[in-house]
């Protein structure tokens, strides 16, 4: 039995995947942000607001073609926007604002382990001695931080921590669904149905809610404040058009197993975030936790046993 490297099918999606988890990684503090302005219905209905306005801009200059809609296929699509975005970015946001953008972090570091055995249920994904050697110790360097950081912070509660594992569920459904889609739709496909879904659902829920307690204006009050408007652009831009296509094109390329071990990159991230945006302390054990997350990824990503 020798150790060689994995077959490299698509190089591209993994340099996506390690864009996408360092934008998720940034997230988190733009969440934070977006939250002192508006509750966290209207945030998701702005960020998808966003997201649908650079799709269409990409379209009207030629970036992207937009598929037609075929109601034959809109099943299988509704479905899997009803796991993300829809599910995952409401209980995400609601859950942020019960936690903190690390602890958040930190709690969706267990999307591989979940994301391992439900690929191997339902998709009959078998992933080698190495593979899960790195996730594991990409747990353990999660875990290592845990530790030395100790408990929840009182910005966290229970309800916080309950909202986030829900939406870690809704996220690993949709990495099942999306994986066994994946063969009859485009990444762009996908992506564009489900960002105008969201757009749809989520803009109509906060509009209809203002309108019935006539406080519309509070909903497009924060757009004249720069600090959110930021935040809306890259939540919506980067963090969910962006973000999905990615994911979505990685799912028609690697192993869900594979692509879900790259989400314990984003506490890492996350971290590093506090420290260079919002002034937080880097302590050591970040740097040893965050040394581990990246050699478990390595060697789920690049090695496996081949059988002679």
């Amino acid at each position: 039995m020798s150790i060689t490297k994995q077959s490299n099918t698509s190089p591209k999606a993994y340099l996506g995947l390690i864009l996408m988890t360092s934008i998720v990684g940034f997230s988190f503090i733009f969440l934070k942000i977006g939250l002192r302005y508006v509750g966290a219905m209207d945030l998701i209905a702005h960020r998808f607001t966003a997201a649908t306005i650079s799709l269409v801009l990409l379209w009207v200059f030629g970036f992207i073609k937009i598929p037609p809609f075929n109601l034959n296929k809109a099943k299988s699509l509704f479905i899997l926007s009803l796991f993300y975005p829809l599910m995952f970015f409401t209980l995400q946001t609601f859950g942020m604002e019960h936690s903190t953008a690390s602890e958040a972090g930190i709690i969706f570091a267990t999307v591989p382990v979940i994301t391992l055995l439900a690929a191997r249920i339902f998709l009959k994904e078998k992933t080698t001695i190495l593979q899960k050697t790195g996730i594991a110790l990409s747990i353990a360097g999660i875990l290592f931080i845990i530790l030395n950081k100790g408990s929840l912070s009182g910005e966290t509660t229970l309800m916080g921590v309950l909202l986030l594992l829900l939406s870690v569920f809704s996220v690993i459904a949709y990495y099942i669904l999306g994986k066994k889609i994946s063969v009859n739709f485009s990444a762009m496909e996908i992506t564009v149905w489900m960002t105008i879904l969201a757009f749809l659902v989520f803009n109509g829920w906060s509009i209809t809610t203002h309108i019935q307690s006539n406080t519309l204006n509070q909903f497009f009050s924060p757009l004249a404040q720069k600090e959110f408007l930021w935040a809306v652009l890259y939540l919506g831009v980067l963090s969910s058009m962006l973000t999905s296509f990615l994911t979505n094109f990685a799912l028609s390329q690697i192993p869900a197993s594979q692509i879900a071990v790259f989400n314990n990159l984003s506490p890492v991230i996350a971290i590093a975030g506090g420290v260079l945006i919002l002034g937080e302390t880097l302590f050591e054990y970040h740097i040893i936790g965050g040394l581990l997350v990246l050699a478990g990824v390595a060697m789920t990503v690049f090695f496996k046993y081949d059988k002679e």
